[in-house]
């Protein structure tokens, strides 16, 4: 495989799937992109077969490339440059609106190449950012950087730009930015004096100019402040391609069974996708409850339970919101089996196809007619290659490798250091 990058592909042999089946897979062109056209199980005789156009995954986990519902690529990268301390929501809230208004559009630009890099790397083919609406006299830096990176990194990873707004904002600033390259509206209402004006706001933008709008919701443990419900009940009237999203939903998971149940049938009916952000929120969640401290995650059984859309993300990659993370999907699924008791199985789904049709994205992965989009990790199985992210990775965007990382292990042998 040692060949330029990008290299189109038609045929994938001897890749494992999550169920554990071994299949080979046929890649064509149809209508401008590369779709499967045929799954088998795989022919002994092509195991090992590689050339230009066919690559060996055997040793190889296949899956379907994860997506990034819920980035924030202004902010990344930014711990070490910020050097804030430990913390709360408040807390990083508070170092990131100071430290920012210090930060260059060239800052911007270089550490959100990198955090998008670093996902492409590890497998995610497409990336919904968040990016803020700054202070001072260029609002707009963090989202022009970040609309160039997406210019740049085109072809190779698929970048979405949410218009992140403080409360009571301006409205021509969110106009301006939509203009200037966002994609959404984003905000995060339930941190407004008002949180039901606050969220009727942006929706009322978000109709005018007719795009959709991708939210923080209801991110605390305790209060009566909520957001979801008149969200949900807004949006459930918009036409159904429009994006409808809610991430965190932190206050899900401390409600009582039978108010939950209520909230979930009409989140159920709205159409509203629901991104849990497992790290960030064990990272900010809790640090009022030092004795028998909530994890601080959505009630993701009870979402799907409900029927609802859900994914889960990295969220914030080593700036004041959460000190570590390698933007790996691998990582945000382990997280989600640990910390949120889902099975290896669910947990990888939420990550990939979960993730993909939360952004409205085509089904992709290993199906005849779906989109070659694919993350190949070496690994026995799912369970393994959660357990063990490694780091030996293929990624295929559009039916072609997009990236190729490898790994060596030289380890001393035992019999010689006891000598």
């Amino acid at each position: 495989m040692d060949h330029p990058l990008p290299q189109r592909v038609s045929r994938l042999c001897g890749a494992t799937l999550p169920d554990g089946s071994v299949v080979d897979l046929d890649i064509g062109r149809d209508g401008g992109h590369s779709l499967v056209t045929a799954v088998r199980p795989s022919a002994p005789d092509r195991i090992g077969e590689t050339s230009d156009a066919s690559i060996d995954l055997s040793g190889f986990v296949l899956l379907t490339a994860p997506a990034e519902p819920h980035a924030h690529l202004d902010k990344a990268l930014s711990w070490d440059v910020l050097t804030p301390t430990f913390g709360n929501l408040g807390a990083a809230i508070d170092t990131w609106r100071q430290g920012s208004a210090e930060l260059t559009e060239e800052s911007f630009r270089s550490r959100a190449t990198a955090a998008a890099s670093a996902l492409l790397r590890n497998g995610t083919t497409a990336i919904r950012s968040h990016v803020d609406i700054l202070g001072g006299t260029d609002p707009m830096r963090g989202i022009r950087a970040v609309h160039s990176v997406r210019r740049r990194l085109s072809g190779l990873v698929d970048i979405e730009i949410v218009a992140l707004t403080p409360p009571a904002a301006d409205p021509g600033l969110l106009h301006a930015a939509l203009d200037a390259g966002a994609d959404l509206i984003g905000g995060a209402p339930h941190i407004a004096p008002d949180p039901i004006a606050e969220l009727t706001r942006l929706l009322d933008i978000a109709e005018a100019r007719g795009v959709g709008a991708d939210l923080h919701v209801d991110e605390f443990l305790c209060g009566d402040h909520h957001t979801l419900a008149h969200f949900a009940e807004r949006v459930a009237g918009w036409p159904a391609a429009r994006t409808r999203t809610a991430g965190h939903c932190c206050r899900l998971g401390t409600m009582a069974a039978d108010e939950l149940d209520a909230l979930l049938a009409t989140v159920a009916r709205s159409g509203v996708g629901i991104v849990s952000l497992p790290i960030t929120n064990l990272y900010l969640q809790g640090w009022d409850d030092p004795v028998a401290m909530p994890r601080g995650l959505t009630a993701l059984a009870a979402l799907l339970d409900a029927g609802i859309p859900v994914a889960a993300g990295a969220d914030n990659v080593r700036d004041p919101f959460n000190p570590i993370g390698r933007s790996d999907a691998l990582e945000t699924a382990a997280l989600l089996i640990t910390a949120g008791h889902l099975a290896p199985e669910v947990a990888v789904h939420l990550v990939t196809d979960g993730a993909r049709a939360v952004l409205g994205l085509p089904e992709a992965g290993a199906k005849p007619g779906a989109r070659a989009e694919f993350l190949a990790v070496r690994g026995s199985s799912l369970l393994d290659v959660v357990a063990n992210a490694p780091a030996d990775r293929i990624v295929i965007r559009d039916g072609a490798i997009v990236s190729i990382s490898r790994t060596d292990h030289r380890t001393a042998d035992f019999a010689v250091l006891e000598v």
